[in-house]
């Protein structure tokens, strides 16, 4: 018997009732020969761990753009926050920890070069708009290696779903779109406060006293309520005490963060450099890389560019930005 045979029997001896059992996976968009040692969701992780968009994550912006000091969070380490909190809940609800910690490393593949404000601005550039979690699903199936990665049905799944009116239809992808929310909104509050835009005497009193005080003992608190209201059910939530304390928070950081953190100059810059880079491109489609303008003849030349600057690292992006102006 091949040793991934015996890790899916144990997930069928082991696992709970509503977990996703990886040897009765929906398939992938390609069919291909099982491997001997992993299971399928253990491979989807291992392929999203070695391609090069996550790679790129490690220089693209979290919140602040370009901050000074090397203990702000990048996407990258916020998303290696996302796969650490979904594996501490995936395990206590006795769920597939691997197929939840796949779609935590997929989830933000196709973010953009500057944050929420880069994806605004090719939002609005584009005919077809732009988002992060439907570029992320491009990357996986599509861009990445020219043909994609042939992820299984579960991990693009909770990967498209982790953000948007859509809820994944997994409770292990519902891990990761709870696990995304408290990830952000903690780690956005520490490196809020280390920038000195807020202080930790600035949030919300209720909800402080509802989820703590500390970045330690939010987490704990949120993470705690999530198995203990998910526990023996067929859907991943959070109590109502704990889960409107954590949207009061949320919405500061909305209202006081994520708004006007950001100063006016970055701000325009970020929209220049993007806005510069799209209008260039359309009108230079043949200066585009190879892997990019493999698929225009199928979905034109607009998403090619989109593709190409979605792809980008802030520093990247400044830097042909910075090269374009010069010739």
């Amino acid at each position: 018997m091949a040793i991934r045979q015996e890790i899916e029997k144990l997930e069928e001896k082991v696992l709970s009732a509503y977990a996703a059992i990886s040897s009765k996976t929906k398939g992938r968009q390609h069919p291909e020969e099982r491997c001997n040692i992993r299971t399928e969701f253990q491979r989807d992780r291992d392929r999203i761990l070695h391609c090069k968009s996550f790679r790129r994550l490690k220089h693209k912006t979290q919140v602040f753009i370009a901050p000074e000091g090397d203990h702000f969070r990048t996407r990258l380490t916020h998303t290696l926050e996302v796969s650490q909190i979904s594996r501490t809940i995936a395990r206590a609800l006795r769920l597939n920890e691997d197929l939840t910690e796949a779609i935590a490393l997929g989830h933000d593949l196709g973010h953009t070069p500057f944050g929420h404000i880069g994806e605004r601005v090719l939002d609005s550039l584009s005919k077809n708009g732009f988002k992060h979690n439907l570029q992320s699903i491009r990357i996986v199936e599509t861009l990445e290696g020219g043909r994609g990665l042939n992820l299984t049905w579960e991990v693009r799944d909770g990967i498209r779903n982790h953000t948007g009116p859509q809820i994944p239809a997994t409770l292990e992808g519902q891990i990761v779109r709870i696990s995304d929310r408290i990830a952000y909104i903690n780690h956005d509050i520490d490196d809020a406060i280390r920038a000195n835009i807020i202080s930790i005497d600035c949030l919300p009193k209720d909800c402080i006293e509802v989820l703590g005080k500390t970045h330690r003992q939010r987490i704990n608190t949120m993470v705690e309520d999530v198995i203990s209201f998910s526990m023996n059910k067929p859907y991943i939530g959070m109590s109502e005490l704990v889960g409107q304390a954590t949207n009061e928070l949320r919405n500061f950081m909305f209202a006081r963060v994520y708004t006007d953190s950001v100063s006016k100059s970055e701000v325009e810059k970020a929209n220049r450099i993007i806005q510069d880079l799209f209008y260039y491109f359309l009108k230079n489609i043949h200066k585009l890389p190879e892997e990019y303008t493999n698929v225009i003849s199928q979905d034109g030349e607009e998403q090619g560019v989109c593709d190409y600057i979605a792809g980008m690292t802030d520093r990247y992006a400044v830097s042909l930005y910075k090269s374009l102006k010069a010739i």
